[in-house]
């Protein structure tokens, strides 16, 4: 059974460190020794978290010299956003509905 890109995606995004490792990356490519540097884990932990990335389509690796360095593609973000866009719209609307509600208790009896 083929996994769409979305589901890589969210599946990639569902650990903290991954999503750290990409806020990193949002900054300019690194180094894994780079991005290893914050976390209490091993360099060899960071890698395996660079190829679920890379292999969800979230990261490139290049290779300059003996470094191997990560860059953010953008791409793959893009489509999760859009996704998530939809439920934005949802969740907008009860948060007008809910201020609508408090801006009439606040006009309530006596207070208007």
């Amino acid at each position: 059974m083929a996994v769409d890109q979305l589901s890589s995606t969210f599946a990639a995004l569902a650990d903290p460190t991954r999503r750290a490792i990409l806020g990193r990356l949002a900054e300019g490519e690194a180094t894994v020794n780079e991005l290893a540097e914050p976390f209490p884990i091993s360099v060899q932990a960071v890698s395996k978290h660079l190829k679920v990335l890379e292999q969800a389509g979230l990261i490139t690796r290049g290779r300059a010299a003996q470094l191997r360095p990560s860059r953010l593609r953008g791409a793959p973000l893009e489509e999760a956003f859009d996704w998530l866009e939809k439920y934005l719209r949802f969740w907008q609307a009860g948060f007008d509905r809910l201020d609508g509600r408090l801006q009439a208790t606040e006009k309530g009896p006596g207070n208007g």
